[in-house]
């Protein structure tokens, strides 16, 4: 009988798989083998750090490599756990990855139905439950919880819609960011989701990044005070069972990108500072560390001319231990962005590791560069047989690797874990169906909104109008007002447009669906729009994911209305008056692609004349 284990806390959850029996002393044993052997396990109030080191004590070198690792597993339509015939090859089953490679941490992106979600959560952890220590499995995840079509929002109808993050920035509304991270926080956990990969508080300084409809926008004090706030709705005042952990990105921020290209793809490797404002861009990780974020992220960039080794974040030691480890005091985990060690298989396409900087390297060379800067985790990546042998042939020492796995641990235990992983089944359809979360999230969408221009009060649109409609679903619209057929049988027309953006030339799949490049519309997309404009007055709503570049369609328009991800009843409701629009830009609007090549990338509001300032919005 194992006397000083404190590993496997009591679960109440779990007495219809485990033997139990309440000594005097509070000590628990549970029945965990096949065999039928009874282990012993002290108290669960134990000290999380008494607890971390008995487990660490207990692990092999494998299950310590394989705690270092996350990454993307799929969740069956039924709920089931092993690989169904139609899966994506690429993505193994996480039970698959739990028994040969001793992970215990994944994330995914499409998923089922809720239930579904919730069921195969609670299967998954028992499958955890009967490995040899019984590690429970930490689930993570992008943003869900937004109204976006955008590819790293991968929302789902069960879950509450807000406007997205860069709609918080125009509201810029602390309260409000933290009414949003609660209720996302009690959706994940209904689900199991332990850890928001997110939130995004790089600085929307070069407007042509990709990324921008991820953050709060340019302005590093607001973002501050935004993140600040939804890491406290995610995580509570100090992490618990009731938490979801934050991992912040990312690290040192990644606004400041040359062209805007983004470094996912090799064609964009470093990210610049000609306006010399590195420091700028730490401001809002200040914030996320006085909120005590869970985990940090970062970023796939080289900080050009920054340190004295031009090689990407996450193996930059002056980033990873000077800034973040020793000048920021951060014990947190940090977690390398998704894909930064292996090559990846895109539909036959080869996409690079983001191994920027260290291409040269080998895999296994770059997983010990990585570890040797500082950081513990590698995101996207299932090969934990590098760590194995580096340790075994000395090149990393067992100091470093427990270092880690410390970290690791001890936010599982954090989180309760340990102590349950499970989810209760029945409530998922009470807290994922609550109409107040969902009138607030719509609500959020309408709030954020922002009025740029009213000429001649024609805004806000009384019912009796005939209005012809673009890009709005008729039968949305037709709940409104009349809606006729064309054009010249309108009073007035409402016009939805997005930010434009310009797929890069390359054969990866996934990069052509980043918006990359210029800002504003051209030829006969600029020409059909002013046509409509010219035929009859029209309220123009843009989508704005990017600053967009709009002074001819500004001009001709009646009004100007923007969105950070609105649904149509939304927009409806703000235009017909039954809602105000009080967002204030989270970032200026240029005045020409000129103007936007001119800016430095580094630096907020500092492009020459904006057709709108940063801050501007119309109030009725």
């Amino acid at each position: 009988m194992q006397a000083n284990s404190i590993t496997n806390s009591l679960n109440p959850l779990l007495s219809q798989h485990s033997a139990l029996l309440q000594t005097e002393n509070g000590v628990v044993f549970r029945d965990l083998n096949k065999n039928g052997r009874l282990d012993l396990y002290e108290d669960a109030r134990q000290p999380v750090e008494a607890r971390v080191e008995d487990l660490l004590g207990q692990m092999t070198l494998e299950e310590k490599a394989g705690l270092l690792f996350i990454n993307g597993t799929t969740v069956n339509p039924d709920a089931s756990l092993e690989k169904q015939p139609d899966a994506p090859g690429h993505i193994p089953p996480a039970i698959d990855q739990i028994t040969n490679l001793k992970m215990n941490h994944f994330n995914f992106w499409q998923i089922p139905a809720a239930p579904l979600v919730a069921r195969w959560q609670n299967a998954l952890q028992r499958f955890a439950e009967q490995t040899r220590l019984g590690i429970p499995v930490t689930l993570a995840s992008d943003p869900r919880n937004h109204f976006s079509s955008n590819i790293f929002a991968v929302a789902a109808a069960d879950f509450s819609q807000w406007c997205e993050t860069l709609g918080f920035g125009a509201i810029g509304e602390a309260e409000l960011a933290r009414q949003f991270a609660d209720t996302a926080r009690r959706e994940y956990l209904a689900l199991g989701i332990r850890v928001a990969l997110h939130p995004q508080i790089d600085l929307a300084t070069e407007p042509r990044w990709s990324r921008i409809n991820g953050t709060f926008g340019e302005d590093a004090h607001l973002t501050a005070r935004l993140a600040r706030a939804y890491i406290e709705g995610f995580q509570g005042a100090a992490l618990g069972p009731q938490s979801v952990a934050c991992m912040t990105k990312h690290f040192p921020g990644g606004g400041p990108q040359n062209e805007g290209l983004d470094p996912h793809f090799e064609f964009q490797k470093g990210q610049i500072y000609p306006g010399k404002n590195f420091d700028y861009h730490l401001i809002p990780f200040e914030a996320a560390f006085e909120a005590q974020t869970a985990a940090i992220m970062p970023y796939y960039g080289v900080p050009v001319g920054q340190t004295d080794e031009n090689v990407a974040m996450s193996y930059n030691k002056q980033i990873i231990t000077g800034l973040l480890r020793e000048k920021y005091h951060y014990d947190g985990v940090i977690c390398t962005d998704w894909g930064l060690i292996t090559d990846a298989n895109m539909q036959g396409v080869i996409w690079p590791a983001r191994a920027w900087g260290v291409e040269h390297l080998s895999a296994e060379e770059r997983v010990l560069k990585a570890l040797l800067a500082g950081v513990d985790q590698f995101g996207g990546e299932s090969c934990p047989q590098h760590v194995v042998e580096l340790a075994r042939t000395g090149r990393l020492s067992p100091a470093r690797l427990d270092q880690s796995v410390r970290r690791l641990l001890r936010l599982k235990f954090q989180l309760g874990l340990f102590d349950n992983p499970f989810v209760d089944e029945t409530a998922v359809g009470q807290v994922m169906g609550s109409p107040a979360s969902h009138a607030a999230g719509a609500a959020s969408q309408k709030r954020a909104m922002t009025l740029l221009k009213n000429e001649a009060g024609l805004f806000p649109l009384p019912r009796q109008k005939k209005i012809y409609v673009k890009n709005i679903k008729p039968e949305v619209a037709a709940a409104y007002a009349e809606v006729v057929a064309l054009p010249a049988e309108a009073e007035v027309a409402i016009l939805r447009l997005e930010t434009p953006w310009y797929p890069v030339e390359t054969n990866n799949p996934f990069a052509r669906g980043f918006h990359h490049g210029d800002l504003d519309f051209k030829g006969e997309a600029l020409a059909e729009i002013l046509a409509l404009l010219n035929t009859v007055p029209t309220i123009v709503v843009i989508y704005l994911d990017r600053p967009a570049v709009i002074p001819e369609i500004n001009a001709a328009a009646k009004v100007v209305l923007a969105d950070y991800g609105a649904s149509d009843a939304a927009v409806l409701d703000v235009i017909f008056g039954a809602a105000t629009p009080q967002g204030k830009l989270p970032f200026e609007l240029p005045s020409s692609m000129e103007a936007v090549r001119q800016q430095k990338t580094d630096l907020p509001h500092d492009s020459e004349n904006p057709l709108y300032p940063f801050g501007f919005g119309l109030t009725l």
